[in-house]
């Protein structure tokens, strides 16, 4: 039995409901992480899954697995080629001027010794662009719809921040920490594949986004086929 709820599931591709709270990795200083689950997502096959993507640890929502090593880089090489969709849910600390529009702020990744490292917009840093749109509003909080077409480490994050101007409640690098945990969630997710349907998921709408007042939007999974000429995602949350 999957420890965790199934989203998608064929031969080649597993997408799992990742809880928020749980890195992918094994912490420095221990705990649980996805690590610790990958033996129990065989379900009945003989190797372990591999994540192809990356979610931070607060992130909540769609998280693609493969199922060999073969689909693994068959997925990856989506990833590279700008053929991979996501939609991210936001809950931004703050009201958000207009409905839509795209971000684009270039990244760069900064370190300092009393801080540690953060991504900052930068002139001269790796391109990065966001599509958003704004869902509802509640209690001095907005609900965000986010399409990331690059994937920069913290993309969504930095760009709620310095491009919408107010951050993700709970995040706390780059807003105040506010909350449980930094509200995102990747809400749905399409990897075309050759000669195959592709893979779609949808992730159930978060109980800690619904505690906060917001009603579940209908996200439905994106049409890969829309998407747009962009460099290649990677770890956007």
């Amino acid at each position: 039995m999957s420890p965790f709820p199934i989203l998608f599931e064929d031969g080649e591709a597993l997408v799992i409901d990742k809880p928020a709270g749980l890195p992918l990795d094994t912490p420095r200083a221990g705990g649980r992480s996805l690590e610790d689950d990958l033996g129990n997502l065989r379900l009945n096959f003989q190797r372990d899954p591999a994540p192809v993507h990356r979610l931070d640890r607060d992130t909540s929502g769609c998280l693609l697995l493969a199922r060999n090593p073969k689909a693994l880089k068959r997925f990856a090489a989506a990833f590279e080629a700008r053929t991979v969709e996501k939609v991210y849910l936001g809950v931004v600390d703050g009201s958000v001027e207009g409905d839509e529009g795209t971000i684009d702020l270039a990244l760069s990744k900064v370190s300092t010794a009393k801080d540690g490292w953060r991504m900052i917009p930068a002139r001269k840093g790796k391109p990065a662009i966001t599509r958003w749109r704004k869902l509802a509003e509640h209690d001095g909080r907005t609900l965000v719809e986010f399409r990331p077409q690059t994937g920069r480490t913290h993309q969504i994050r930095v760009h709620a921040a310095s491009g919408l101007g107010a951050p993700l409640l709970g995040d706390p690098v780059y807003g105040t920490g506010n909350a449980a945990r930094t509200m995102l969630h990747a809400a749905a997710l399409t990897v075309p594949r050759d000669g195959k349907p592709s893979v779609t998921a949808i992730a159930p709408f978060p109980a800690d986004f619904a505690a906060l007042g917001f009603a579940a939007p209908g996200v439905t999974a994106p049409d890969s086929a829309s998407l747009d000429s962009a460099p290649p995602p990677g770890d956007d949350a």
